[in-house]
């Protein structure tokens, strides 16, 4: 089984390549580092930094040198982060993985990316109401799928062997900004509502399907507004793929098509130039409708599946990954996320258990998640884990 840690480009050009890759290899014995190419805003606590303990990335930056030629005339144009002055950590992680025989994998973050919804509106998702998600972009918007192609193309001359695509989808409302506030208790139905996209090329793509576009948003808008009416309202269950007469099931269904056509055009793309793509599905088996992630769909597309095995126990895991199945999604084609770290593991028996139950289901891969941010012991936890 093949493993790797989860990283920030921060982490290597702070501690440098010596004490960060010595660290991967001597104390958490992984044969590959998964490095963080574009990353959302975050503010973390980093337990072992040399220098700093709490830290901010910066909103949607990208965490190598983009080559100016492939983005010529572009709007969507990764921008590199002010944290890597005239570096570029993803040639110097190349550099150092080929030497020390190690694999790289690029973290790349697609659609949640503030600093370009922000400066470009157009381009991120709208509700019934037409108010803009900026701190996201809309898979369904051409230039968005432009953006997310030449990314990948940047990434591979790196001589990455796999992208680790996150957030190649839609998000719920609930996602991706400070101080996000809800004074009045909005509902699940109305979170979940205020979730879908209806920008022109979302009810484009419905409209291609024979869905009522329109009709839908009306629906959706007209729903909103009664359970932001009366507190009753709000907490009442809906069937949500009854309404608007059954079309808004169909127009999920478009999402899902449009997430779908995106994940297999890039997982293609990555073939072609040597490369594997992973689609991170968030929350796990049946738990994707809403944010257009259609597991069966992705496994027949050829698109592998990482997921998250963040569970206190064993057998916990055991389940999470066991659903797979139930979606047409083979353990075979799985890669999964660990977090050795206390709130998950309580010493290396613990983690070690999880591995065996990873090799028994047939899991290829195990990341564990995430070197900055768990302290050094969790890392020696990852190495008697994996070689006892």
């Amino acid at each position: 089984m093949q493993s790797s840690v989860l990283a920030f480009a921060t982490d290597l050009l702070d501690e440098g390549a010596d004490t960060f890759f010595g660290n991967l290899t001597d104390r958490a014995g992984v044969d590959g580092v998964t490095l963080a190419s574009v990353y959302h805003a975050a503010r973390d606590v980093f337990p072992h930094h040399p220098t700093r303990v709490v830290r901010y990335l910066e909103p949607g930056a990208a965490y190598f040198r983009p080559d100016p030629t492939r983005w010529a005339g572009r709007r969507l144009i990764p921008v590199p982060s002010g944290a890597i002055g005239a570096d570029d950590p993803f040639a110097l992680a190349a550099e150092q993985t080929r030497r020390r025989g190690l694999r790289l994998h690029a973290w790349t973050v697609f659609c949640h990316n503030d600093r370009l919804g922000f400066q470009y509106p157009d381009c991120s998702p709208a509700n019934a109401f037409g108010d803009r998600a900026l701190t996201e972009l809309c898979p369904a918007n051409p230039e968005v799928r432009e953006y997310a192609h030449t990314l990948l193309d940047e990434l591979a001359r790196y001589g990455v062997e796999a992208i680790r695509a996150e957030s190649l989808h839609f998000h719920g409302l609930r996602h991706g900004f400070h101080h996000e506030r809800y004074f009045e208790p909005l509902g699940p139905v109305a979170e979940a509502l205020l979730g879908v996209c209806f920008c022109p090329h979302c009810r484009a793509a419905a409209e291609a399907r024979g869905v009522p576009a329109e009709e839908v948003r009306r629906a959706v808008a007209a729903e909103l507004r009664a359970r932001l009416a009366d507190e009753r309202a709000a907490a009442a269950p809906a069937a949500l793929d009854e309404l608007a007469g059954g079309a808004l099931a169909g127009y999920l269904d478009a999402a899902a098509g449009t997430v779908t056509s995106l994940a297999a055009e890039l997982a293609e793309r990555a073939r072609r130039h040597g490369m594997r793509l992973s689609f991170l599905d968030g929350g796990g088996p049946g738990t994707g409708w809403l944010a257009g992630i259609d597991l069966p769909a992705l496994a027949a597309a050829g698109v592998g599946i990482e997921t998250l095995g963040y569970a206190r126990t064993p057998e916990a895991v055991r389940e999470k990954i066991a659903a797979f199945a139930l979606h047409g999604v083979r353990p075979a084609g799985l890669a999964v996320i660990l977090r050795p770290m206390a709130e998950d593991c309580d010493g290396p028996v613990n983690l070690a258990a999880k591995l065996s139950v990873l090799r028994e289901l047939g899991v290829p891969e195990v990341e564990f998640y995430n070197y900055g941010l768990m302290r050094l012991s969790s890392l020696d936890r990852i190495g008697a884990a994996l070689h006892g």
